[in-house]
């Protein structure tokens, strides 16, 4: 069975081209195209692109040479001088004084999470002159995608089923719980996670052990011909390409019924505009007065809240707001109004924020539970590489750390994971990793207690790699 084939431009730009005749517009079409065929989801697994990648050493391809691609008939009425000028726009590629060759302008690097972002899709007929176009256009509906890969049989006929890898999680999360489900022409498609398809294709295969795994990483790590330049650069530089030399997982927040990626930058980032917005999660409060202690925020709520609320309070002040792990009902807030009255021994008032505070207020809270994911995952790949015997309920080695549960060994360093856990989440946040002791005390943050990073004083929250993320979602 033959992988399924690429295609070249992203979905929101086949629709630029589709609805609009402007020269601009067809530019950065034309651009978007080429963009492609040199990008990370592209490059290192098409082995023709990168047989003209590595051709020199200085990675020039003839524009010609591009221009000859199916994708780009479009633009070949609008002529070689209109190409180059469109070209020299982009910001990722740079064109030769000549006008003759392009190259990328960074280092190709392996791209992260494709296949926790890839989905399947099957229910559309028979292939048509246009199709590609209109499946781009269909699945930009849900965001903005990376590629569409139509899945051909051996004879190359279209098997009326395609991939699609999306530019993030939350945009592949969105089409596979569309409600209603995503139909063609009138009928409901059968769609999956791709990883859901490759489990599927392993059952029925009955393939076990080496076989299934070897299955697996093929289809999460090569392209539509079964080419990975970064294989082929491992094996001629004598090393194997296996767990030991791929990068880390990605890992994933749960926040707010959404899973957001944390980047590795500054002990853990989050893209703003990869946050989403969750209307009415949290409350404010006013009219208090002195040092209002957390604890007599949460008390009250436990019975009705099953995880402990969001607090941000600066001492001193006579507000506050509270987020919680999900958007509150009527009842919900009548509850709290109810239940917390006062706080010390001050009648307060309880109002819901507008919604530029609230969005603020929200990236606030997921900015600080990466960096204490990222800070967990980055503890746990050390505590991995400790000593021997440093697994759950076991004993760490002679100078290791004893792992989740576990005790270090001699010369290691104390307790396990439960410990540093407390260590970790006991107190606010801003206490245990801001600055001088009076701007610690100054502006306080209370850890969330929402699903991202577990209850106070419990053990480690759970850190899903991608690939586990999905592997419970599927």
């Amino acid at each position: 069975m033959s992988e399924a084939t690429a295609t070249e431009p992203t979905a929101e730009v086949s629709a630029n081209l589709s609805t609009s005749g402007d020269d601009e517009k067809k530019m950065l079409q034309a651009v978007r195209q080429v963009e492609f065929y040199f990008a990370d989801s592209n490059l290192p697994y098409d082995k023709f692109m990168w047989s003209l990648h590595t051709e020199n050493p200085e990675h020039w391809v003839s524009i010609a040479t591009v221009a000859s691609f199916k994708r780009m008939r479009d633009f070949k009425e609008l002529g070689n001088e209109w190409l180059v000028k469109a070209l020299r726009t982009s910001q990722d590629l740079e064109v030769d004084e000549a006008g003759e060759k392009i190259r990328r302008k960074a280092e190709v690097t392996e791209p992260k999470g494709q296949f926790e972002r890839s989905t399947y899709a099957k229910g559309f007929g028979d292939e048509v002159p246009d199709l590609q176009q209109k499946l781009e256009e269909f699945f930009n509906q849900y965001g903005r995608t990376n590629a569409v890969r139509m899945r051909r049989d051996d004879d190359k006929a279209f098997k009326g089923s395609v991939f699609v890898e999306f530019d993030s999680l939350s945009s592949a999360e969105r089409f596979l719980n569309a409600d209603p489900k995503p139909t063609w022409e009138g009928k409901e498609l059968v769609i999956m996670s791709k990883e859901a398809y490759c489990e599927m294709k392993i059952e029925e295969k009955g393939l076990k052990g080496k076989s299934a795994i070897n299955r697996r990483d093929n289809m999460a790590t090569t392209g539509k011909t079964g080419f990975n330049a970064f294989k082929e650069m491992a094996k001629a530089s004598g090393k194997t390409f296996d767990k030991k030399n791929k990068a880390k997982p990605d890992v994933w927040l749960e926040f707010l019924g959404n899973k957001i990626r944390v980047y590795d930058e500054d002990g853990g980032t989050l893209k703003p505009e990869e946050i989403p917005f969750v209307k009415g999660t949290t409350l404010k409060f006013e009219g208090c007065e002195g040092d209002v202690s957390f604890d007599e925020i949460k008390a009250p709520l436990k019975e009705r809240f099953s995880r402990a609320p969001f607090v941000k309070y600066s001492k001193g002040d006579t507000w506050g707001l509270v987020g919680f792990d999900k958007a509150l009902s009527e009842d919900d807030i009548t509850f709290v109004k109810e239940n917390l009255k006062t706080l010390g021994s001050k009648t307060i008032n309880w109002s819901v924020p507008d919604e530029e505070s609230e969005k603020a207020f929200e990236i606030e809270r997921a900015t600080s539970a990466a960096k204490r994911v990222m800070s967990f995952a980055s503890r746990g790949d050390r505590d991995n590489r400790g000593g021997r015997g440093g697994g759950r309920g076991g004993r760490g080695g002679r100078g290791g750390r004893g792992g989740r549960g576990g005790r270090g060994g001699r010369g290691g360093g104390g307790r396990g994971g439960d410990r540093n856990a407390e260590k970790s989440t006991n107190g606010d946040a801003s206490e245990s990793t801001n600055g001088a002791q009076g701007e610690k005390r100054k502006r306080a943050v209370e850890p969330d207690g929402g699903p991202d990073t577990g209850l106070r004083g419990l053990a480690i929250p759970v850190i899903q790699s991608a690939k586990k993320a999905k592997t419970e979602d599927s």
